[in-house]
């Protein structure tokens, strides 16, 4: 009966450390989607602001110019992120086989292991008394 009852608590572990990647990928891949439309749009509506006449001169193929401004647009942003992607991917995989690690909670551990841990109290930090802003700031 303990067996089981292990077995199960393993299982529960599992599933909510998959969970738990699940939603870390979720919300990074809402940020970073957002952060793109923001940035995307923004730029787009500059532009379209400053010189409306060029924009739409742009945004049409003409004979002298066979291919639009926009098409070429997205041209290279489909290249620059596909080259962003497998650049990621290869330097993960890349740290991955170095340190010779296959899950994430063997990337924590071999982290944790390299690197200094971090105080979590604000007392265990250096300089423990409050910080005045007004002295940062100050000119000299």
């Amino acid at each position: 009966m303990a067996a089981d009852g292990s077995a199960e608590e393993t299982m529960t572990e599992e599933v909510k450390e998959k969970r738990q990647m699940i939603h870390g990928a979720a919300f990074l891949t809402t940020v970073a989607s957002a952060g793109l439309i923001a940035g995307f749009g923004s730029t787009l509506a500059l532009v379209k602001k400053k010189n409306p006449d060029w924009f739409h001169k742009g945004a049409l193929p003409t004979a002298a110019l066979p291919e639009s401004g926009a098409s070429l647009a997205l041209r290279a942003l489909g290249w620059g992120s596909l080259c962003a992607w497998c650049g990621v991917g290869l330097l993960s995989v890349a740290v991955w086989k170095v340190l010779d690690v296959h899950s994430m909670s063997e990337f924590r551990l071999k982290m944790q292991s390299l690197f200094p841990s971090i105080p979590k109290s604000p007392e265990a930090t250096a300089g423990s008394e409050p910080l005045d802003w007004d002295s940062v700031f100050k000119s000299k």
